[in-house]
């Protein structure tokens, strides 16, 4: 049967996992009675944010007009710049894809950038407008949009509702007839020769991790012993399928086709995104273009309740077996401590990953305020790469401080350019470029530290636009840095979790910001609790927290007025003892409320 390979290219929240509904109830790979919203979005989370965070694949059987049988192999990828990796490997294991934009919306920044990556995949594009039921709809002008960007002409754009399923069944025609067929580079009489991408993975406790793999050459059964190029282990294929969307088990899975394979592996970082499997006694060479995912954001996990710290560990390890661009390494703090010093690819991968610990794990969580890398030269020379606010160095012990910047992309409607405008100075952003995208819209390009996407900068631009402003980045270049570090002492003890690295000009202002919003959320203590916000080894503001008070001569009556005054002079004495010598229980709840930005 013919095979036809293909993803959907989608900005968040622009009908992708509709269209895929569609697909499947028009192909009868799903059963009516089994048809829900999100059919490829199986994790609770994606299903209540609306979003798709993990890859699913799905095959589907279609008979064309003529009778003749196709194999459809459609792979749902996550629209989100953090997990642009994943997305550029699957795009490797397809020959096409959909340009799917809302004929409500136009196009958006983050379809732009995944557009581009399927272009240099060499992949036959295929636009497509969707919601032309919607009364918003403005086909035209969307129309316009893509014949702009792709040279295109105007008959080549599909119009379909995901909704309604209206040109779906064109739309599959379209796929069959555009986008080829698979071709194998390495081509072996007696299929000997056998090579795989790994696109995505998963673990399961009972079989293990099982990689999702597109087969480049060769074919794939039980019993073949195989091999990965990147971590050299070798293991015997238990199981090979399909999917159909749930797991189909087949006897062999041939080049050119989507499936998976069952290592029966149980140990983290060998199963990598992007590396290749190869025969074991006839290796071929590995699929290019492998890189290692970069973390670009940290944060520190502690459990609640150091008891439970052996638990964090091991949910940490689990969640690594299905997520290869987790990294994690032990680290202890005075006030917090054991914990694990975690690695993201961004933002939303840090929300994903505490939040599948707290629901899939049931771990309640301290979270540390994000930081980036910064390269400190010491005044030794020496060259140091710090990721936690607690390592960087004190004043006066560097000379130096490189941090990345990164290129941002915001396509918004004329109207928000200029609260857009007043949002970037403050942000250290520099405008670089300013284009008229038509059709009420402008394209902005900017230049900003990494560190101040964090600050609740994407918050403030849906803010600034009425969330009709979308934005994407990429990594920029490392640039001199003018930071330093703001410590946070309670009670006259350090906290390590409320450090954090800051730009030397905004010290002043986020030092009473963070004192500020502890006095508020800390609750009364039997003594009087400081709470100090130090920079440059200096206090910069400072704020107390009266002390609970109690009567404690409530239970007297008559006698002398001395009975009275000497047990006040005793508490009085208590309180003192206590100040100097009490300590403040920093609760799960603070923590948490001084982590989430824009609270004050």
């Amino acid at each position: 049967m013919e095979i036809r390979n293909f993803s959907i290219i989608a900005h968040i929240d622009h009908g992708k996992s509709t269209l895929a509904d569609r697909l499947l109830e028009v192909t009868s790979t799903v059963d009516k009675r089994h048809m829900k919203e999100q059919v490829l979005d199986s994790m609770e989370l994606e299903r209540e944010r609306g979003i798709t965070i993990k890859m699913t694949p799905v095959r589907m059987n279609w008979k064309d007009k003529d009778g003749k049988d196709y194999i459809l192999n459609l792979i749902d990828t996550p629209g989100h710049i953090d997990f642009s990796y994943e997305v550029s490997r699957a795009l490797q294991a397809v020959e096409g894809t959909l340009l799917l934009v809302d004929s409500t919306q136009g196009i958006q920044a983050q379809t732009l950038t995944t557009l581009e990556m399927a272009r240099h995949s060499g992949l036959t594009i295929i636009p497509v407008i969707t919601k032309i039921d919607s009364p918003l709809a403005r086909p035209e002008d969307v129309k316009e949009e893509i014949m702009e960007l792709l040279k295109c002409d105007e008959k080549e754009i599909l119009a379909v509702s995901g909704k309604t399923g209206e040109g779906v069944k064109e739309l599959i025609e379209e796929i069959i007839k555009k986008i080829p067929a698979p071709k194998s580079e390495f081509v072996d009489a007696n299929g000997k020769e056998t090579r795989a991408l790994i696109f995505d993975f998963e673990y399961s406790n009972h079989m293990g991790v099982i990689l999702y793999v597109r087969v480049l050459d060769g074919n794939i059964k039980a019993g073949d012993t195989l091999l990965f190029v990147q971590s050299k282990a070798k293991f015997i294929i238990r199981e090979v399928g399909t999917f159909s969307p749930e797991k189909r088990e087949t006897k062999v899975v041939q080049a050119g086709e989507i499936g998976y394979i069952v290592t029966g592996i149980k140990e983290p970082g060998i199963a990598r995104v992007g590396d290749t499997v190869t025969t074991f006694s006839k290796p071929l060479p590995a699929f290019p273009g492998y890189a290692e995912p970069v973390p670009i954001v940290f944060a520190s996990i502690y459990p609640e309740s150091q008891d439970e710290f052996n638990d964090l560990r091991s949910s940490l390890s689990k969640l690594k077996l299905s997520d290869s661009s987790l990294t994690f390494e032990e680290e202890s703090s005075g006030a917090l401590g054991r914990g694990f010093r975690c690695g993201f690819l961004g933002m939303l991968h840090l929300e994903i990953i505490t939040e599948r610990l707290r629901r899939e794990f049931d771990q309640e969580l301290v979270v540390t305020t994000p930081s980036i890398t910064y390269e400190v030269t010491l005044k030794n020379g020496e060259v140091e790469m710090v990721y936690t606010p607690i390592h960087f160095p004190d004043h006066g012990m560097y000379t130096s401080v490189r941090e990345p910047w990164i290129i941002l992309t915001i396509i918004t409607p004329h109207d928000y350019v200029s609260p857009l405008m007043q949002l970037f100075p403050p942000h250290e952003a520099t405008v670089s470029d300013l284009a008229d995208w038509g059709h009420d819209r402008v394209k902005i390009t900017l230049n900003m530290p990494l560190r101040e996407l964090m600050r609740n900068f994407f918050n403030e631009v849906k803010s600034a636009s009425s969330g009709y402003a979308s934005l994407v980045y990429e990594k920029g270049e490392m640039r001199p840095a003018d930071v330093t570090r703001l410590d946070v002492y309670v009670a006259e003890e350090r906290v390590a979790a409320f450090s954090r690295v800051i730009p030397e000009y905004r010290a002043r202002e986020e030092s009473e910001e963070v004192v500020e919003k502890l006095e508020k959320i800390l609750p009364t203590e039997m003594f009087r609790v400081k709470i100090q916000s130090y920079v440059h080894g200096k206090i910069v503001a400072s704020r107390s927290i009266a002390p609970m008070k109690k009567d404690v001569t409530g239970y007297m009556y008559g006698g002398d007025i001395t009975r009275k005054m000497k047990l006040r002079e005793k508490q009085k004495r208590g309180k003192d003892r206590m100040e100097r010598e009490g300590k403040v229980h920093i609760s799960h709840d603070t923590f948490l409320s001084m982590m989430k930005p824009g609270e004050k």
